[in-house]
């Protein structure tokens, strides 16, 4: 990548990571659009939906089952914040190995870290993927231990918001509850598809604030993105959950549709 592309000197970029299983690409039009939303967010050109389909295709033609990565920046630009006049949009396609998870994550559910890392409060890139991710970087160098799958970030009212690579649902009196993000943090496309199922299920679904003591107190956790799917967490410092039914509910509905 040229060192003068702003989405080195600056974040000044928007990315996308997906599955690819059977040599397809999961739910490529959500992430798509998405993609799309995001780079009008931030005022730059997206790549065209058939450009990114045949460089993916390229990329996973030797990998029938792996993880997509798409990042899309403004391009170079001389020195300082100002945004070229003539932007010349850049972008990276890459497709590489699915990480590798316990088989336990998904049956015994998963053991997280309450980060000392907080979320800044910014409506204008809330929910947008973009490349300034350093509040997740610092956030995941807290811990080393493989005893914690994932870490949770809070604002700075002490609002539960999302994982550190993931989005979370939370289930009280038998309905489920999602952080509000219009303020910090990342609107992942797997969020978006739950919600959607849940809505056409008919199950009760809250969109709101969730404070430390109704994550603690309540009867379930669940976090989700395109790579894990649904994990439940079973433990978060002296607090524990018994196995629920929700994760693998989740679960199950992604992957029975993929759209």
């Amino acid at each position: 990548m040229d060192p003068c592309d702003r989405g080195t000197a600056y974040g000044d970029g928007v990315f996308r990571t997906l599955l690819v299983r059977d040599g397809r690409l999961v739910c490529w039009e959500r992430h798509y659009r998405k993609l799309l939303s995001d780079c009008q967010a931030i005022s730059v050109a997206c790549p065209s939906r058939d450009t990114l389909e045949a460089e993916l295709a390229w990329a996973s033609e030797d990998s029938r089952r792996g993880a997509a990565k798409i990042i899309v920046t403004r391009g170079p630009g001389s020195r300082g914040y100002a945004p070229p006049a003539n932007p010349k949009p850049s972008r990276l396609v890459s497709v590489g190995p699915l990480p590798s998870f316990p088989q336990d994550n998904y049956t015994e559910g998963v053991c997280v870290h309450r980060c000392r890392m907080t979320l800044g409060f910014q409506p204008r890139l809330a929910g947008i993927k973009h490349l300034n991710r350093l509040e997740n970087v610092l956030a995941r160098s807290e811990w080393s231990s493989p005893n914690f799958a994932e870490g949770l970030l809070l604002d700075a009212e002490d609002h539960v918001v999302e994982g550190v690579a993931s989005n979370l649902f939370v289930v009280r009196e038998g309905k489920l509850h999602t952080p509000d993000l219009s303020r910090c943090g990342i609107s992942g496309v797997t969020r978006e598809r739950v919600i959607d199922r849940l809505l056409e299920e008919g199950v009760p679904l809250r969109v709101a604030a969730i404070s430390w003591a109704e994550l603690v107190t309540s009867e379930e956790v669940v976090l989700v993105n395109s790579l894990i799917g649904a994990w439940q967490v079973r433990k978060l410092e002296s607090h524990t959950w018994v196995r629920g039914r929700w994760a693998s509910r989740i679960r199950s509905w992604l992957d029975e549709s993929e759209v």
